[in-house]
């Protein structure tokens, strides 16, 4: 089984628009990241999408740099800055499609979103 996860800062009071937009640019920032058949597989079977949070930009960093040394594909997203954050603001980061089991060594004891 695949799933891809999109981890959000909670610190941000982003507005519901705003933040959908940063999820789905984590999300396809990290498809983008893969390799194509990986990603098909993950489409045959539905696209699973887990959207979860951290408390702040530190942890989301780090985070990033455990996926990266598992070698899951990941997309860290830096806000273009035109409407609510300042520009460079890093907000989310996209995690796979990759294998379930892959994703939860980085990610099985965040909450979700």
């Amino acid at each position: 089984m695949y799933k891809q996860v999109i981890v959000m800062r909670k610190d941000l009071k982003m507005g519901k628009g705003k933040m959908i937009a940063q999820a789905a640019h984590a999300s396809l920032g990290s498809a983008y990241q893969s390799d194509d058949e990986l990603v098909e597989k993950w489409m045959e079977e539905g696209s699973k999408k887990i959207v979860l949070k951290v408390e702040g930009e530190r942890e989301l960093k780090v985070l990033a740099g455990d996926v990266k040394r598992l070698k899951i594909p990941c997309f860290l997203v830096k806000d273009a800055g035109l409407t609510q954050l300042k520009s460079g603001t890093v907000t989310a980061l996209g995690i796979g499609p990759a294998k379930e089991k892959d994703i939860d060594k980085a990610t099985g004891k965040l909450k979700l979103l």
